[in-house]
């Protein structure tokens, strides 16, 4: 597909080695596969994390510890390279370094570090990170999970849903409430009470582990509390980091949609020509080509924001909230494109609108972000 913008003739020599690397990753390792995963509804990934390690992307954005240390612009571009084979992979990725192993780099004790992130940053270890509740999904404040004293030890209970890695992880960084406010602990899995039964029955990111976690009377060591953070900024912060990546991620969804729908165009024959000489087709693949390359800026100068340390969360909102949308409507409208075919697993449409459906949900919705942007224009807060 031509890149009518020349919107990569911004990426630096490594950030194109970092595309090159990753994109040939997913080629050889994923795209053959994923069709299969996807319908059985596995995702591999105690196979996949030691290759995603070797290759310094699991938390790659971080310093020290075995981490690659990139820049903000490298993250993003091995997102959208990721997500380009699946959201599952890139949600694995995302889960592994933005939401698991970043609170214990920035908030974590120097022994939680040195326990957790040299095995995260090599994928012999895989973390989850439990924020949302049962019933409380956009509204954590109202938690349920809840870790109380006793004596030098807390003891967790509660229980968190839609959780990425849950039932493959090694360690979980739980939020739960406490007497002092919200507190984030590091519970190794093989902690008694701890358990994480997969969901199944799912029709989105099906080549992805999600579970839900369960803690009865979990006993922790007082040396399980993340010490530097109290409060939901905590968590939110979190977020913050794995929502840049998936506004980079959608990109690569949303270019994989187009890229099939302008091959399908240009070999499908109705009428003696190819549909991709009618107008109504050019059309389409014209306002998607947009969308895409505006989705692309917008990524690309929110990671020039992010380098420079100026990236609000407003503009991380603004950045998922648009890209997903328009990933979506691309994939909506390659779906078109493709007729009945665009329903199968032969092609990688139907794989990427269903997924998209569940991006547009996690971490953060729709209308949450939208609400974000809604208080930055008038300064009224409209959540309660």
């Amino acid at each position: 597909m031509d890149d009518i913008l020349r919107v990569d003739d911004r990426l630096t020599g490594d950030q194109r080695l970092i595309r090159d690397t990753v994109r040939s990753l997913v080629s050889d390792r994923v795209l053959p596969y994923v069709g299969d995963w996807f319908e059985e509804a596995v995702f591999p990934a105690r196979e996949l994390a030691p290759a995603l390690g070797e290759l310094g992307l699991l938390g790659m954005h971080l310093e020290g510890y075995g981490c690659a240390g990139t820049d903000a612009t490298s993250y993003g571009v091995a997102c959208r390279e990721l997500e380009a084979g699946d959201s599952g992979l890139r949600s694995f990725v995302s889960v592994q370094g933005s939401l698991a192993m970043f609170p214990i780099w920035k908030y974590g004790s120097p022994s939680q570090k040195e326990e957790w992130l040299p095995r995260m940053a090599s994928g012999s270890a895989i973390g989850c990170f439990g924020l949302t509740e049962p019933d409380h999904g956009s509204d954590p404040s109202s938690m349920r999970t809840y870790a109380k004293r006793d004596g030098s030890d807390w003891i967790l209970n509660g229980s968190k849903m839609w959780i990425t890695n849950g039932s493959v992880a090694d360690v979980a960084v739980v939020w739960a409430q406490t007497d002092d406010g919200v507190r984030g602990f590091v519970v190794p899995t093989d902690t008694p009470g701890f358990s994480a039964p997969e969901i199944h029955k799912k029709m989105s990111l099906r080549a992805s582990v999600t579970s839900s976690l369960y803690f009865d009377d979990v006993r922790l060591p007082d040396s399980a509390v993340l010490p530097e953070v109290v409060g939901l900024r905590g968590p939110l912060s979190c977020l913050s980091e794995a929502r840049f990546g998936i506004l980079w991620g959608v990109v690569g969804a949303a270019r994989a949609c187009l890229e099939s729908a302008i091959s399908y165009s240009q070999t499908r024959v109705q009428f003696g020509k190819p549909i991709g000489g009618f107008q109504l087709t050019q059309e389409k693949l014209a306002w998607m080509y947009v969308g895409l390359a505006q989705s692309s800026l917008t990524a690309f100068h929110l990671g020039s924001l992010k380098d420079a340390g100026e990236l609000t969360p407003r503009q991380v909102s603004f950045g998922k909230l648009a890209n997903v949308r328009a990933a979506l409507d691309i994939a909506r409208q390659a779906r078109s494109i493709l007729g009945g075919n665009g329903i199968t697993l032969e092609y990688p449409v139907i794989r990427h609108m269903t997924n998209l459906e569940s991006v547009l949900t996690y971490e953060g919705t729709e209308e949450i972000h939208t609400l974000v942007l809604g208080e930055a224009l008038t300064g009224l807060s409209a959540y309660r």
